[in-house]
């Protein structure tokens, strides 16, 4: 429990999105957000709100902690859909470096998708997304964002 206590207040986030996923693209597109989160259930859940003021569209996230088995998940939703993304992330913190997975699909094709929180201090943080297609074997990193705590 604890392990996104970090991540409370207010920060901005440039976005490095690839264009197109997992057809060997290297075209990237940037653009700023804003997220502000809350820590609830005493570190074992944590909600954030993200808005992307060039994208006219937001998202949020719920992370809620499994003391039994140790273990976060994660659940997406946007403001486009209005639907909680199933399956969550799954996965925890090890020596500072949080690793979720999921099986999920990227336009009909499963995929295994991979998050990683890193690089994280008082007014930093990492976030990146891939996507696998053979078992693990490689990853295409197709989305990152870089946190910087707002100032107040």
């Amino acid at each position: 429990m604890g392990d996104f206590d970090f991540f409370t207040g207010t920060w901005n986030v440039v976005n490095r999105r690839l264009r197109e996923r997992l057809v060997g693209s290297d075209e990237w597109e940037e653009f700023p957000g804003v997220s502000v989160a809350h820590g609830f259930f005493a570190g074992g859940g944590h909600f954030d709100e993200i808005t992307f003021p060039t994208k006219g569209s937001a998202g949020a996230t719920i992370r809620i902690f499994d003391p039994a088995r140790q273990e976060w998940s994660i659940y997406w939703m946007t403001s486009g859909s209005g639907v909680l993304e199933q399956p969550p992330m799954v996965g925890r913190f090890v020596d500072g470096v949080g690793h979720f997975y999921a099986d999920d699909q990227h336009e009909g094709r499963p995929v295994r998708c991979r998050f990683i929180w890193s690089d994280i201090s008082a007014t930093t943080a990492r976030w990146e997304q891939a996507f696998s297609v053979d078992g693990e074997q490689t990853w295409e990193t197709n989305w990152i964002m870089i946190f910087t705590r707002a100032s107040d």
